[in-house]
């Protein structure tokens, strides 16, 4: 069946319950042609098993849901057949060389031989492993074989390119150089479909997300809408030894939309980071450091949710 004019994927009220525990517990969301969408939120959050269920590798338990136009509990095979999948873990053939990963894995979709060739040579050059092509996989580094699975992925051509958690584990080198790549496939029209619990990657690569809890969802948005919503343009961090913390008495009242207390900081939501700072100062305050940045997703997580992405 050829998608509709409307999303790639369409989730109402969609489940996953594991006897009586409820992993994602009704949500709705859609995915339309060419967007980046996000699922951000911490471990146990829910995003693993939506992208299971999508990718169909996990019966839906209750609910709506479409991908591609199919439906995955009768027509499974031929939504595989069109999805790209990264794993959260690289399940890679070590024993083999990078390029016969791509060329192995291109059989299984009944590629012609020549045409995997051709897909292999580009895509290796696409995610910069051109040179390593002859190499074995296990001595790869992590962020080589996180791309190579990323060029696996591509083989088919995929209409929705699904990945979990692409740069968890990576350096800060090796997750910008993913991101890049990303960037990239967006830049091409690819419809990506991602889960994170780094809010600077969702920030970098998210048209749209979601933002999941406990198996529900609590806000959907663009990154910059989802923070102009629930949060001020600016943060500032102040940490204070523990006697003063416990003896501030009200003397950061109406310096802040609103104050948060964390275990290692107090955050001050406010428009003017330095001019709240200079008031913090003019009070008396002692300060053992103080942070001025702006608001992140990570603080619209805080707000809607109490915790941190992190927990």
């Amino acid at each position: 069946m050829e998608p509709t004019d409307g999303p790639l994927i369409r989730a109402r009220n969609l489940t996953k319950r594991f006897d009586a525990v409820a992993a994602v517990d009704g949500v709705d969301f859609d995915v339309w042609p060419g967007e980046a969408f996000g699922f951000l939120g911490p471990n146990g959050a829910g995003k693993t098993s939506t992208m299971r269920m999508i990718a169909c590798a996990s019966p839906v338990t209750a609910g709506e849901l479409t991908v591609i136009g199919m439906d995955p509990r009768t027509e499974a095979s031929a939504i595989k057949a069109r999805l790209g999948v990264v794993p959260q873990q690289d399940n890679l053939d070590v024993e083999i060389t990078v390029e016969e990963n791509l060329l192995m894995y291109a059989r299984y979709f009944d590629i012609p031989r020549n045409v995997a060739a051709r897909r292999t040579k580009e895509l290796l050059e696409f995610v910069q492993l051109g040179e390593r092509r002859r190499s074995e996989v296990e001595p790869l580094s992590g962020g080589m074989k996180r791309r190579l699975t990323i060029a696996r992925a591509l083989i088919n051509e995929p209409d929705v390119i699904l990945l979990d958690e692409p740069t968890t584990g990576l350096d800060p080198q090796a997750r910008h150089a993913i991101w890049d790549r990303l960037y990239r496939l967006k830049r091409r029209g690819a419809t990506l479909l991602l889960t994170t619990h780094y809010m600077d990657e969702a920030e970098q690569l998210c048209d749209r997300l979601v933002i999941m809890d406990k198996g529900r969802i609590v806000a959907e948005g663009s990154p910059r809408d989802l923070i102009a919503r629930y949060s001020t343009r600016e943060v500032l961090e102040l940490r204070l030894h523990d006697d003063v913390r416990a003896g501030l008495h009200g003397q950061l009242d109406g310096l802040a939309e609103r104050v948060q207390e964390l275990p290692d900081r107090v955050q001050l939501y406010v428009a003017d980071g330095e001019r709240t700072l200079e008031q913090v100062r003019a009070r008396g305050v002692p300060l053992v450091s103080a942070l001025v940045r702006r608001a992140t997703l990570e603080d619209v997580f805080l707000r809607l949710t109490g915790h941190t992405l992190v927990d």
